[in-house]
Order: C-alpha cells, then sequence, then structure tokens
C-alpha cells in the first residue's frame, strides 16, 4: 500500500513572529500581494526566512524562481553554502523530498512539480541571462546593493506573467532601494514593512539583537552611524559610507535634479569608464555659466565600439547635438576591443570617437575632485537617473565581519557611473584653456561634428 508523504512548509523553520506576515501575504495566490519591499535590521533572519518563502511559492505554481544577490558568489556563499548559528543549511530548507535534481555548477533545485529554483547576481555580466528563464517569482536579497537595472529589465517579464517580487535589504543610504520602499509605503498594492531591533523579538520575548549585544560592538569599535544603519534602519545615517551621499542630497535639496534640456547654443562632452565583459558607462553633459548640465546617461555591457558608436550618432542625429571632447580613462590603451592587436583608442578613432586620456591618477585624488565638482552640477531627473543613483551609491568596501568601512571603494554596479563621471572631472582639470579654445576652433571647421 502506498503511502502518504506528508511534508510543512516552511519546512524545519518556524518563523518568529515578525517574521509571519510576510511568509502569508507575499506570493502568487489571490489574496496574496505581488510586490514587497522588506527593510529588516542585521541579523534578523532575512535570508532563512525568504528561503522557505520561495520553497512554498515554488510548491503552490509550476514555474521558474530567482533568488538574486548583488553577486553570483554571494548567492553561493550565503544561499547555496551557508549555514545558520545551528549548523542548518539554508539550501536544506527546500525539502529532499521533493526534490527532483540539484545542479551545484548552476546552483538550481529541481522540484517534482516542476518548478525550478535557481540563485545567482545581479551583476553585469548576469543580468542578460535571467531575462529568458521567464521566472515568476524573483527574491531580491539586499536590494541595497543591487542593480537597479535588473528590476528594470525583469519587472515587464512578472508584469505579463502575474508573477511576485520580493525586495529585502538593511539601507545603504536615499539611494534606490530607498526609492524603492517609500513608494511602497504609499502604495497599497505592496507590502512593505520596516523592522529595527525595536521590533523583533525570539519566542520567549528576548529581543533578537540586545542592547547588550550593541554595546558590545561599539566597545570593539563599530560607528554610532553604522549603528543606526544596521540595527536601526536608518536611511540618513547611512550617508558615512557614501562617497557623494552628502553632495547628492544637498543637489536634491537645491532642486538641481530636474528636468534639463539639451542647449543647443553649447557642446556636449562625454566621460567614459570602459568595459567590454563588465559595463561601459558614459555620461553626457554641457557646460552653462559656471555650472556642468549632465543632460544624459547611457550604461550597458558586451558590447564593442561599434555599439557605442551609434549610441553616440543616434542622439547627434535626433538631438542635433555636437560634440566636444571624449574622456576615456588611461587604460583606453588596452587591447581587447579588436582581434588585430589594436587598443581601444584606435579602434574607436576607427569609428570615429577621438577620446583624449584621462591620465593616471589616485582614487582618493578623482573622489575628492569629484566631491568639489558636484556643488556646481545639475542633473536631468530621468535621463540621468541611473547615473544619479551610481553617484548616490558609490561607497567604501564594508568589512561585515568587523563592522567597519574600509578606506576603498567597493567594487559593485556603481562603480561604472561614479568612475566615468570622475573621468570627466580629472578631464577638465588636465585640459589647458588654450586647448580648450584650440579645439572649439577645429570643431567648429569640422563637418562631422559629433564625432570630434
Amino acid at each position: 500500500m502506498n503511502k502518504t508523504l506528508k511534508i510543512t512548509l516552511p519546512y524545519k523553520f518556524s518563523p518568529r513572529e515578525y517574521q509571519v506576515s510576510v511568509l502569508r501575504d507575499v506570493g502568487s495566490s489571490p489574496t496574496q500581494k505581488k510586490r514587497g519591499v522588506c527593510v529588516w535590521h542585521r541579523r534578523s533572519g532575512k535570508d532563512k526566512t525568504y528561503i522557505n518563502l520561495m520553497a512554498k511559492e515554488a510548491m503552490k505554481r509550476k514555474g521558474t524562481y530567482l533568488y538574486l544577490l548583488p553577486k553570483l558568489k554571494q548567492s553561493r556563499k550565503i544561499i547555496w553554502k551557508g549555514m545558520d548559528r545551528d549548523g542548518f543549511k539554508f539550501i536544506d530548507h527546500i525539502p529532499e523530498q521533493l526534490v527532483v535534481g540539484k545542479n551545484d555548477t548552476e546552483m538550481s533545485v529541481e522540484l517534482k512539480n516542476g518548478s525550478v529554483i535557481m540563485l545567482g547576481g545581479t551583476d553585469a555580466l548576469n543580468i542578460d541571462g535571467w531575462i529568458g528563464t521567464n521566472p515568476v517569482g524573483i527574491i531580491f536579497s539586499e536590494y541595497s546593493l543591487q542593480n537597479p537595472m535588473a528590476w528594470d529589465y525583469l519587472r515587464p517579464i512578472l508584469t505579463e506573467n502575474g508573477g511576485w517580487a520580493l525586495f529585502n535589504f538593511t539601507p545603504r543610504g536615499q539611494n534606490h532601494a530607498w526609492e524603492l520602499y517609500e513608494m511602497a509605503k504609499l502604495n497599497p498594492e505592496w507590502f512593505c514593512q520596516l523592522l529595527s531591533v525595536d521590533e523583533t523579538k525570539r519566542p520567549d520575548g528576548t529581543p533578537v539583537i540586545s542592547t547588550k549585544m550593541i554595546q558590545s560592538d561599539v566597545g570593539a569599535g563599530m560607528d554610532a552611524d553604522l549603528v543606526k544603519q544596521e540595527y536601526y534602519c536608518s536611511f540618513t545615517a547611512a550617508t558615512k559610507g557614501a562617497y557623494y551621499g552628502k553632495e547628492m542630497e544637498k543637489a536634491e535639496e537645491e532642486d538641481r535634479i530636474h528636468n534639463l534640456p539639451y542647449d543647443s547654443a553649447s557642446p556636449v562632452w562625454t566621460s567614459w569608464d570602459i568595459g567590454v565583459g563588465d559595463s561601459t558607462a558614459i555620461w553626457f553633459y554641457q557646460r552653462s555659466g559656471p555650472w556642468f548640465h549632465y543632460i544624459d546617461y547611457y550604461e550597458t555591457s558586451g558590447e564593442g565600439v561599434q555599439h557605442y558608436a551609434k549610441v553616440l550618432k543616434d542622439k547627434s542625429d535626433k538631438g542635433q547635438w555636437v560634440y566636444r571632447d571624449h574622456f576615456a580613462p588611461h587604460d583606453i590603451q588596452v587591447r581587447d576591443w579588436s582581434a588585430d592587436g589594436k587598443s581601444r583608442f584606435e579602434v574607436a578613432k576607427a569609428h570615429g570617437i577621438k577620446f583624449i586620456t584621462v591620465p593616471r591618477h589616485s582614487i582618493d585624488d578623482r573622489i575628492e575632485a569629484v566631491r568639489s565638482h558636484l556643488s556646481k552640477c545639475r542633473f536631468d531627473e530621468e535621463k540621468c537617473q541611473q547615473g544619479v543613483r551610481a553617484l548616490k551609491s558609490y561607497q567604501k568596501k564594508y568589512d561585515e565581519e568587523r563592522n567597519i568601512f574600509q578606506n576603498r571603494p567597493q567594487h559593485d554596479w556603481s562603480t561604472h557611473g561614479a568612475d566615468s563621471f570622475g573621468y570627466g572631472v580629472m578631464g577638465h582639470r588636465e585640459i589647458k584653456p588654450m586647448d580648450k579654445v584650440r579645439r572649439f576652433f577645429v570643431d567648429l571647421q569640422t563637418a562631422d561634428n559629433w564625432a570630434c
């Protein structure tokens, strides 16, 4: 006689009271919300809760489910290989009795009902690959550190197939994750929750993070602003680690991020951070008296110089833009834009983009130059949204084990936009005044103005 196997989901997980509502209220059922934002403090059990939510939803509706962290290697370390304080692996919350197979290379789990749970990252090399998977459920873990373009690309898929998405994070300043939280607070169609250490308790009523534990971290050198950010979910205290946080906040306060049209009386400069497998980011800007007007921003990955030459020309043809200088970092001489041994500089020139190479300089010098420069900047709110987000999010590398910011940048999705912006600032510092006059005179005599 066949025995019926009864398995309860969540599996081997007794949620704390504060974890129950998201497990109950977000998902694919008609009574559940299709979108959710959870701002939870550090060590509140975010990933343990959400992998259980995903396992439960994957058994309800057959489909592909994505569990995404900022980087691919984080998914392997935190979810695929990670364990809780008792040594129980997070991935084992997906019951073996429901599993057909696991693929360690792809970090995927196939369930008996046909659903597939896939783990990965939203770094530039992985975003495009997720689009073809047609997910019906997505969890964006540590979304404050993720590339917001991933949601832009994946959102239409969920809209079409009626799928759901959940964003969880601890604050990292008033960046794209903060924007999402602020929107969700006012949108009744979204589940929205912010939990500091004051709102989370264990089953016996004791705090998940006690005052004594926090005092211990402070005694070990944890900064007071970090305590507010990590344990009390403060969005404003987090500017300590953001290189340009205060400057970008001031730009918003002074209404310098708004509609900013192209000025036909002024040429357009561009500044680049160049990648091939990684992202290439381009800022487009003009001068208006003492002001720098940033009128557009473009970023993508995996494309050759022909693609970017077309982007420049299309903008010129559409808006009758006249280009001036194109600033690029010193590594423009790297030979990886062609197979015939030519440098990026040479290949770009053959396609009409005559770069000015910004001399090598220290990252610290560039950061200080940008901080000074930002007081003279205005940004187009819509066209520069991704670039502005990058400037807000560019921050020091955070050491989670020691609870301190290191004195070097975190290399993540925001790096490309921040670096390309900085190369333009440094480029203007390097150009001698007479060089500017000479080049502008030559440009006016050049028929193909866009490709100067």
